[in-house]
């Protein structure tokens, strides 16, 4: 195959030079630039306008094999730059150092990633036809509320594909599983007093955060091989009166992250039993609970189908992958929705150790090599 790396490194420099900060920035400038990047090979495609800010690129680009199609998605936009006085580089303009590693915010969150995708999808297309038939989606708002997604799933721009491969940072290991997460606000009524007397009132602070501890303990005894156990925490606290009330009213906010096989109806049925629990020694206890956000824990097997291809293609190119997982959400949780039989595998040139960090980066032997992966999977299935 013929690699052309000044265009790949000058794909990937440009990407990083479209200021797309999640909230502040348009990201359908990234979506317009890889219509336009598309559009030099041929290839037609379509922007998917959700609103000022927020857009989506998608094409589909038929194959040899229509019994598989295969989804490759990675997301545009970039988490803010966090304290400027913490990078050696301007976090706003990509900057390549000796060692050859590039420097930028989305580095290896995941501009490097979409980058090896753009790049591999347009070059293997334009020289053959896929082995498979191939979906490209670069969505939106990923780091925030996965907007992007959740309109893409829901609009006739997805087709029934049989596997999802999104290139979020795996420095090039195998990403078989990742944890859902679930947002849960736990409301909690008690009664007031007079702090000098607290027996006589109820404190909806401590009684809830004994909730909280409980939910947070039996969350927890759930585990997976990859991404060790799940975990639960209070992130938010809301209550109180004044220093000599006893306080009646208490609001948490629980971040609960969920390995694979683990539900929101799970966590739910464990809240529900504590409760009961509690509510038989007191029941003066109120608790209404709302879920925020859901995203559903994803995995794929080790011996599916596009797990081996990629490790396959990755050992003969000398490289030897170890399976892994992640303990925050993708896009592809919202895109297994409307999908949810499509195996999701994770895997891209960005190091995860990275992401959110500042002075991110990603080394350009990383980025080469999942170009070459990509290249020979989109060429020959295998």
């Amino acid at each position: 195959m013929n690699y052309k790396w000044d265009e790949a490194d000058k794909l990937l420099m440009d990407l990083l030079n479209i200021k797309s900060v999640n909230g502040r920035d348009d990201e359908g400038q990234v979506a317009l630039f890889l219509k336009s990047y598309f559009e030099s090979f041929g290839i037609s495609s379509e922007i998917q306008k959700i609103d000022e800010k927020h857009s989506n690129f998608v094409t589909h680009i038929p194959g040899r094999d229509h019994s598989r199609h295969i989804l490759m998605n990675g997301h545009m936009d970039t988490v803010p730059y966090g304290d400027p006085e913490k990078w050696n580089t301007d976090p706003g303009t990509a900057v390549l150092d000796p060692e050859g590693r590039v420097f930028a915010r989305g580095a290896s969150d995941m501009k490097s990633g979409l980058a090896s995708l753009a790049y591999a999808i347009a070059h293997a297309a334009s020289e053959g036809e896929p082995a498979f038939d191939l979906t490209f989606a670069a969505t939106c708002d990923e780091e925030k509320g996965g907007l992007g997604a959740n309109v893409f799933s829901e609009s006739e721009l997805l087709p029934k594909v049989t596997e999802i491969l999104i290139g979020e940072p795996t420095y090039l290991n195998l990403g078989i599983a990742q944890k859902g997460c679930l947002w849960l606000e736990l409301s909690f009524e008690g009664i007031t007093g007079h702090g000098a007397y607290p027996e006589k009132g109820l404190n909806a602070i401590e009684e809830g955060m004994r909730v909280a501890e409980l939910l947070k303990e039996a969350v927890q005894k759930e585990s997976n091989p990859v991404l060790s156990h799940a975990t639960a925490q209070v992130t938010k606290i809301e209550g109180g009166v004044a220093p000599n009330m006893t306080p009646d009213r208490c609001v948490l906010l629980m971040d609960i992250r969920m390995v694979p096989g683990q539900t929101k109806e799970d966590v739910l049925r464990c809240l529900s039993e504590i409760l009961e629990d509690k509510n038989k020694t007191d029941p003066r206890l109120i608790c209404h609970a709302e879920v925020k956000n859901e995203r559903v824990s994803v995995e794929i097997g080790r011996d599916a189908r596009l797990t081996e291809d990629l490790k396959h293609i990755l050992e003969r190119q000398g490289e030897e992958p170890e399976y892994t997982g992640i303990n925050y959400f993708t896009d592809g949780s919202a895109i297994l929705k409307a999908l949810p039989d499509a195996g999701v595998l994770l895997f891209g040139p960005g190091d995860p150790e990275l992401c959110h960090q500042a002075n991110e980066c990603v080394e350009l032997e990383k980025y080469h090599k999942a170009i070459e992966v990509l290249m020979e999977f989109i060429a020959n299935g295998k």
